[in-house]
């Protein structure tokens, strides 16, 4: 069902970092940090998978992002919707019931056999797409996916993600360079924010994150 009611940004940032911290997606541990993809030390982690397994939140977020979208880009912006392999598949594929859109999904590199394809799906020349994923961090990752979709012919002008880390100032400009429009429901800082408000994690914690989302890089370097 599409949606028809829009919440203030600010409801969605502080509901979303809600449901985050009430189903255990959200990790800070600064006397053991975690290593990155990247092999970088972060006291934060969070696993935007982990709504697929529970419904309520999985059909808000997904509510709120609809919503996002068509309040930031149009109601009118989009003639499909693809996910990025994999976080991307099943957000993507709920996001195109609510907008009443065909589904595809992009993956991360030709498959090696068939077709050969990295789009799998129905994409047309012309097409605007809206790509979707779980999360994003520094934006490098989208790009190969929207240089996938504009090789069928189609365009690609926006991405959605349920969380945007918000910490690495090159991100929006990386985007923006590529021609891509960001949209996301809530960042670290709302997450911190709704933790203290909630008491989740001790204030030494809670410090030691703040820190490190202040300076991201300085706080790794000095822990490599």
């Amino acid at each position: 069902m599409i949606p028809t009611s829009f919440p203030a940004k600010e409801d969605i940032a502080r509901m979303t970092a809600g449901m985050l911290l009430d189903i255990n997606a959200v990790h800070f541990n600064a006397r053991e940090p975690f290593t990155l993809a990247s092999g970088k030390p972060s006291p934060t982690y969070i696993d935007c998978r982990t709504p697929i397994s529970h419904p309520r939140v999985r059909a808000a977020m997904m509510d709120f992002m609809a919503c996002t979208v068509m309040r930031e880009a149009g109601f009118e912006a989009f003639d499909n919707v693809a996910g990025g392999e994999t976080a991307g598949i099943p957000f993507a594929a709920l996001v195109a019931e609510r907008l009443g859109l065909p589904m595809t999904y992009v993956r991360k590199k030709p498959k090696g056999y068939g077709r050969n394809a990295r789009i799998e799906g129905v994409m047309t020349e012309g097409q605007r797409v809206l790509l979707v994923e779980d999360l994003t961090t520094d934006g490098g990752s989208k790009l190969s996916f929207v240089d996938a979709i504009r090789e069928t012919g189609a365009t690609c002008g926006h991405t959605a993600v349920i969380f945007y880390y918000d910490i690495f100032k090159e991100t929006e400009k990386t985007l923006g360079d590529h021609g891509v429009k960001l949209h996301y429901l809530c960042t670290w800082w709302d997450v911190l924010a709704e933790a203290r408000a909630r008491g989740a994690f001790d204030a030494e914690t809670l410090a030691e994150v703040e820190a490190f989302l202040n300076a991201p890089r300085e706080w790794q370097d000095a822990r490599s």
